[in-house]
């Protein structure tokens, strides 16, 4: 990309799972996009010839509000610099948040500031990945795909009870109203339903500080994203949500010839061993993880002394030993902080943090960042021993310091495995590390032999 080009959209990702959510949602629309994990330069972008989106993959889902404060305005500056049409704050289509702990309402405040708009757009519907708003309540399928039954999300049964930020309340605009003091209104599916044009007219009319649209399909989405692709003519338009925003401005510019061709993929094939890395607690990873071990994978649990120092060095040097075996002897391996909520290991962490004196939410961040980083530090010291061509990083918050271990510099696109998790390809310095086929996963996303169809590279 030259300097005088203009980008379709920029995007801060709130973890990394949603990151490559995402990028994938953008790519198969048939734009050019590259996540990067680390504040890209013009020459960054420069290396990534007819570039159209770019996204940035962070971790304000698991900081708190000062903590956001400090990550944020420096990232949507740096968005900024690049003067796209479009600047999206991405948000889990869950749209799990609280007020001490990846407040979307401080993200709203600060991106409002940022780019200099009074009314911030919201749209954190997801229809492709089973997620609906529907008069400001927002409903949830157990899973991202297949036939999971659906539920409105404070009695979703694995995001009522997240660890971190548990969602109690369905209607979106009341839980939203108890992380920030903007006014809040609500374009619901009675005006959607009646196109752009009357969206339009009702945002031109709106007094209040943050906008929710509703969402049920893909033509709400369509008229969501053309409402939104309209008001991005003078400057950045800055809006929150799930990759529904991605999937919604994608209609749009395919319906106004904006983009032209979308992308097509052939994939890859099996890749043997792979290397699992789980730091989910999720039931939907638990049953994906018993799968794998059904079907020959070995498994190794990460014993819940990683989280201290005094015993990290030799729980990595033997973890690293153990997986190596492993792979030489052509197995995958799954590696993993717990197999569900009810694991021994979550309050073994709970019982070492309480005794150091943590509060209940510093120790759901300090069990993020530990074994995140332990799950990195593993993977960078298994990638120098092992030519390891794939690997599977499961779990949101974990994920995201796991790869911040990896020095990885962007990622892109390889090919799609299950809507919201893509498999991609590492761009990276470490040579032990570029090129490297990685896929990230949400703690909800994926069937029951989500493992496998990531080893033999197919399509859910």
């Amino acid at each position: 990309m030259s300097s005088k080009d203009k980008l379709l959209l920029a995007y801060y990702g709130d973890d990394f799972t949603g990151s490559t959510d995402a990028l994938e949602f953008l790519t198969l629309a048939g734009v050019k996009t590259v996540l990067f994990l680390q504040k890209p330069n013009q020459k960054d972008l420069d290396r990534f010839p007819g570039i159209q989106a770019i996204g940035l993959a962070g971790k304000s889902r698991s900081m708190s509000l000062s903590e956001m404060e400090t990550e944020l305005y420096t990232a949507f500056e740096n968005l900024k610099s690049f003067a796209p049409n479009h600047f999206h704050y991405k948000v889990c289509s869950t749209f799990d948040s609280a007020p001490h702990v990846g407040n979307i309402g401080k993200a709203i405040e600060i991106g409002s500031e940022v780019f200099n708009q009074k009314t911030v757009l919201v749209s954190p519907s997801a229809p492709h990945l089973g997620r609906f708003c529907v008069f400001g309540n927002l409903f949830a399928r157990m899973g991202t795909i297949g036939n999971g039954e659906i539920y409105r999300i404070d009695r979703h049964p694995s995001m009522s009870k997240h660890p971190v930020t548990p969602m109690l309340e369905g209607d979106l605009t009341i839980h939203l109203a108890k992380q920030t003091d903007k006014s809040i209104s609500l374009i619901n599916l009675t005006t959607i339903e009646k196109g752009t044009s009357e969206v339009l007219e009702v945002v031109m009319n709106n007094q209040a500080e943050i906008l929710f649209f509703d969402g049920f399909n893909l033509e709400h989405l369509k008229t969501i994203g053309t409402a939104f692709n309209r008001l991005a003519v003078e400057k950045t338009l800055f809006s929150v949500g799930s990759s529904g925003i991605e999937m919604a401005l994608g209609l749009a510019w395919e319906e106004e010839k904006i983009i032209r061709n979308k992308t097509t993929f052939e994939f890859p094939g099996e890749v043997s061993p792979l290397l699992v890395l789980s730091g989910s607690c999720s039931p939907v990873t638990s049953k994906q993880i018993e799968y794998a071990l059904q079907n020959g994978f070995q498994e190794i649990a990460l014993e819940s002394k990683a989280v201290d120092s005094d015993y990290q060095t030799e729980i990595i040097k033997n973890t690293v030993a153990q997986i190596i075996i492993n792979f030489n002897q052509g197995k995958s391996t799954v590696l993993h902080t717990s197999t569900g909520s009810n694991d021994l290991r979550i309050a073994e962490t709970e019982t070492y943090f309480k005794a150091k004196g943590f509060s209940e939410t510093e120790i759901q961040k300090q069990c993020s960042s530990i074994y995140g980083s332990v799950l990195g530090e593993i993977t960078n010291e298994v990638l120098k021993a092992v030519p390891l061509k794939r690997i599977l990083f499961a779990g949101g918050d974990t994920s995201s310091y796991a790869a911040s271990e990896l020095d990885i510099l962007a990622l892109e696109m390889i090919a799609p495995i299950a809507p919201g998790a893509p498999l991609c390809r590492a761009v990276s310095d470490r040579e032990w590390v570029n090129g490297i086929e990685m896929n990230f996963k949400g703690g909800q996303v994926g069937t029951a032999d989500y493992f496998i169809k990531v080893l033999k590279g197919e399509k859910l």
